[in-house]
């Protein structure tokens, strides 16, 4: 071989080196140029997902899913599950549009008593379950066991379900409401029930909504709390146990609400949480069980800091720390507290984590049911614990003795991507390379045939 030909191949192989550095140097850097940095240290959903949540009704269930399909199980009197029967199951069932067609697109759930409610990202409003008082919201008082569009309802961003009344959050600050309007729930100034919404009196500016058993509560974007509707346990928080047709201011200072059968609790900006109302099984917090007109801070030093949000169900309450533990207090017959006794509690105690070992951990929300519990966790798994006679728990279990006092695992809510852990980016990069690999390994077999 001529020193030509030596000094050719050496510096083909110089080249064939320094061009694959290159395409390694762009693999690696690929991720980075492509990435979103809004997905950093977080599970990202992918196109076109939604945040997943959980409602637990009376004796009932849901779950949405990442996907935007909805889930259910429990009691399905009233066709309440939404799947086309009124059979019960103790493990989840999907809610169903029409036959074959499953209800998709779905960004919130509600439930209560035996109805449920799902918001679309459209904006509209979808119910189904009883429909005794028209707490559908179609025009009529027919029992649908599948999803019926609540009429003349759009621009939604919230919902809440009431025993058989409903509520709707407008983007516009506006909340309307149907169903049962005994005691003013509605907050219309009527007690006339309504087959389809109406909105409620002089409100506007509201950021948040929920509903008791038989009153309402709304929460506006200035941290005063309104309230209206049944009040003879002081409920409404008025100083009063007069019922109430119309809103009425309650307190100030407010960044989050929920209500129980009886009582309201509210979160304020300085992270104390207080509560009114029905107090028999000491669900206000306070070390009593005396019913309170007005709020009272429950009780909570040393304990109730670093709280993040509150959640209200039943006879019972609770508040949900910013790390992802929980505490709970109120009735406690069925172990829905979640510490693993029996024992109703009239001041905060920590929800266990699974079969009472540790504690409860990684929480990112809460859904409190008449007597049963519901948690997410931030890795898209579902928790629960309490009554368990109708199925409502999900583990395939039910009856008197399914009941569980501390939490139990029963399923994920986490999109699957079918990807096996591999994001979109790294896929990219990995076939971008491959492209150059082969790119490189033609040039080479060209070079050496022309040598």
């Amino acid at each position: 071989m001529s020193e030509g030909e030596k000094i050719r191949g050496r510096n083909g192989r110089k080249a064939v080196v320094a061009i694959f550095a290159a395409a390694i140097l762009i693999a690696s850097v690929m991720p980075f140029i492509f990435s979103d940095d809004s997905n950093a240290g977080c599970e990202v959903l992918g196109a076109g997902s939604t945040a997943p949540a959980t409602s637990a009704g009376s004796t009932h269930s849901l779950a949405l899913k990442g996907d935007g399909t909805v889930w259910a199980w429990g009691n399905n009197s009233h066709g309440r599950l939404g799947d086309g029967t009124t059979t019960d199951s103790p493990t989840p069932v999907q809610v169903m549009a029409s036959a074959d067609v499953p209800l998709t697109g779905v960004t919130a759930i509600s439930a209560l008593g035996a109805h449920s409610l799902a918001l679309k990202s459209d904006g509209t409003v979808w119910a189904w379950g009883s429909n005794t008082h028209g707490q559908l919201g179609d025009g009529t008082t027919t029992d649908s066991p599948t999803p019926v569009q609540v009429s003349s309802l759009t621009g939604v961003t919230a919902v809440a379900t009431g025993e058989n009344h409903s509520l709707a959050l407008k983007s516009d600050g506006t909340v309307w409401a149907w169903g049962n309007n005994a005691n003013g729930r509605l907050g219309d100034g009527t007690t006339t029930d309504r087959l389809t919404p109406v909105q409620v009196s002089s409100l506007t500016g509201v950021s948040s909504i929920t509903a008791g058993n038989y009153h309402s509560v709304a929460l506006k974007s200035d941290g005063t709390v309104w309230a209206w509707g049944q009040n003879n346990d002081g409920q409404l928080g008025d100083g009063t146990t007069t019922d109430r047709l119309t809103p009425v201011q309650v307190l100030t200072g407010a960044t989050a609400i929920a209500a129980g059968n009886y009582h309201s609790v509210a979160l304020k900006s300085d992270g104390t949480v207080w509560a009114w109302g029905y107090n028999g099984h000491g669900q206000l917090g306070d070390g009593t069980t005396e019913n309170r007109l007005t709020p009272v801070q429950a009780k909570g030093e040393g304990i109730l800091t670093g709280v993040s949000s509150v959640f209200a169900g039943g006879f019972r309450s609770f508040a949900l720390k910013t790390d992802g533990t929980v505490w709970a207090w109120g009735s406690n017959g069925s172990g829905q507290l979640g510490d693993g006794t029996l024992d109703s509690r009239s001041t905060p105690v920590q929800v266990k984590g699974e079969g009472g070992e540790g504690i409860l951990t990684g929480v990112s929300s809460i859904s409190v049911g008449v007597s049963h519990t519901l948690a997410l966790k931030s890795d898209g798994t579902l928790w629960a614990w309490g009554q368990n006679y109708n199925g409502q728990l999900g583990d395939g279990t039910s009856g008197p003795g399914a009941s569980k006092s501390t939490p139990v695992e029963i399923m994920s809510l986490a999109v699957d991507d079918g990807n096996s852990g591999l994001s979109t980016t790294v896929i990219i990069a990995i076939a971008a390379a491959v492209i150059v690999g082969i790119i490189i390994a033609a040039w080479f077999l060209l070079s050496r045939k022309r040598s």
